[in-house]
């Protein structure tokens, strides 16, 4: 055996996920250093350390491309009407509330939480959008990048691959007056952010683990020159740059007051939407803006659970996969953790919208996805292109990619009786992360028989944690 193959590892289940189609009798080899060096009929093995994954499914681990981890902790405590018309606009000022309390510890310990739920459910790698930078008192740390480097530590110690999307404030709106609320988030000038941006690169370092992007936060909270100077020292740099984009109908309305143009409007006009460009949840937009994201290769983000946890709207999937928008999918507020159901939801949403069925299963204008069907195009959006989003190398099994995979168990009752043909269809529209029951991340487990290593410990700070934001 070749020197390379000394320490390699075969992971043999019954079922394998690769190339948009489910095959037995695979195995899934990976080196030492958790990369796939092929993948091959489980007869053809020799001398391979074998893992037999008996009654399992595997398939490439998911990619959480929308994250804002400390807001676990909000999860259960906004359900209810808080005025005569609830909207995103009041459970924002709650979630502002727990904002300004939480201390370093606090947001490593949220953000824990956070990810040990999405490995639980399959999710590998995740981009975090994050906006916590100065103190609770809203004065600056020694290190301006404490917060944003305790996120990182959370991902590590679970064990996911995390694009740190440094989050660009610098005010409430236009014509807005400053809320205190606010006040941890902001850096009021792109040359505070940008050399934040680039102390936490050198810091963070770029690895196949933990790696930095830029998140101007949208049209309403960054004004346009300091938006051109983010967007453009992140092109220069080839980061990926993730935006919130027209969740509200208030924010295109603001934004159509300030520069006469709707967000989609002013991003292409102004030359800011390029392939690393992902626009978060982009909802609000006309007919006539979604070409412009498919001729830039921009991807949107969907975020459908908090969509509909906090009554954002129906993102218009089938217009951006008609015009070949790729789209990936993100947790965002963590009401939930489970990227089969924003898939689902994806679909769904658009089924009570339009009072029919199978609604992203209308052939595409673009010929790649012409033959996809509706289960694969869906797990598309939680795999590859999530890991587009964010600038991950896994999303897909297939060798030189990362050994990066989650297991489904074949006798779940949600999915039992499933063939080859019907299993993804089965996953995507009626699993739960109940089903997940391995899950790997560069060839390591990090989760065995729907446990994680450091389940109990994550779980106990966290009830602490509530207790004391709580009581």
């Amino acid at each position: 055996m070749a020197d390379a193959d000394k320490q390699v590892i075969a992971f043999v289940p019954d079922m394998l996920y690769t190339s948009g189609r489910f095959a037995r009798d695979l195995a899934l080899v990976c080196d030492s250093t958790g990369r796939i060096i092929r993948i091959i009929p489980s007869a053809q093995l020799h001398d391979e350390k074998r893992i037999r994954l008996a009654n399992r499914a595997m398939l490439p681990g998911m990619v959480n491309a929308h994250s804002h981890a400390f807001q676990r902790v909000l999860r259960g405590r906004t359900e209810y009407r808080a005025g005569d018309r609830d909207s995103f606009w009041t459970w924002r000022e709650l979630m502002y509330s727990v904002a300004t309390r939480l201390t370093p510890e606090d947001v490593y310990d949220a953000s824990r939480m956070a990810f040990l739920e999405m490995a639980l459910s399959g999710i590998t790698g995740v981009g975090e959008f994050h906006y916590l930078h100065q103190s609770p008192d809203s004065t600056p740390y020694d290190d301006p990048n404490l917060l944003a480097k305790e996120v990182i530590r959370a991902a590590g110690d679970v064990g996911l691959r995390i694009a740190l999307l440094r989050v660009a404030y610098a005010r409430s709106g236009f014509n807005v007056e400053a809320n205190p609320k606010q006040a941890r988030f902001i850096e009021s000038d792109p040359h505070t952010y940008l050399k934040n941006l680039e102390h936490l690169q050198e810091s963070a370092g770029v690895s196949q683990t933990a790696w930095v992007g830029s998140a101007p936060h949208s049209a309403r909270a960054v004004p346009l020159d300091y938006l051109r100077e983010v967007i453009g020292y992140a092109n220069d740099r080839s980061l990926k740059v993730h935006m919130h984009v027209a969740e509200q109908p208030a924010e295109v309305s603001a934004c159509v007051e300030e520069y006469g143009r709707t967000p989609v409007a002013l991003l292409e006009s102004e030359g800011l939407l390029s392939d690393r460009f992902t626009a978060v949840h982009a909802i609000h937009v006309t007919p006539k803006a979604i070409p412009s994201f498919a001729k830039t290769g921009a991807l949107v983000c969907a975020c459908p659970t908090t969509e509909r946890n906090l009554g954002d709207g129906v993102v218009p999937a089938d217009e951006y996969l008609k015009h070949g928008v790729a789209i990936c999918l993100g947790t965002d507020s963590h009401a939930q953790i489970d990227l089969f159901e924003d898939a689902r939801e994806l679909e769904y949403h658009l089924r009570l919208q339009k009072l029919e069925r199978a609604v992203l299963d209308r052939q595409s204008q673009v010929s790649s996805l012409k033959s996809q069907g509706l289960a694969a195009r869906l797990f598309d959006c939680a795999t590859i292109n999530g890991a587009r989003s964010i600038g991950a190398t896994s999303g897909s099994l297939e060798a030189g990619k990362p050994a990066d995979f989650f297991t489904i168990d074949l006798h779940d009752p949600a999915i039992a009786g499933s063939s080859e043909n019907d299993l993804l269809a089965s996953i995507v529209f009626s699993a739960s992360r109940a089903a997940v029951r391995e899950v790997v991340v560069s060839g390591k487990p990090i989760v065995s028989e729907g446990q994680h290593l450091i389940q109990e410990e994550v779980v106990e700070r966290f009830a602490d944690l509530q207790r004391r934001l709580w009581s």
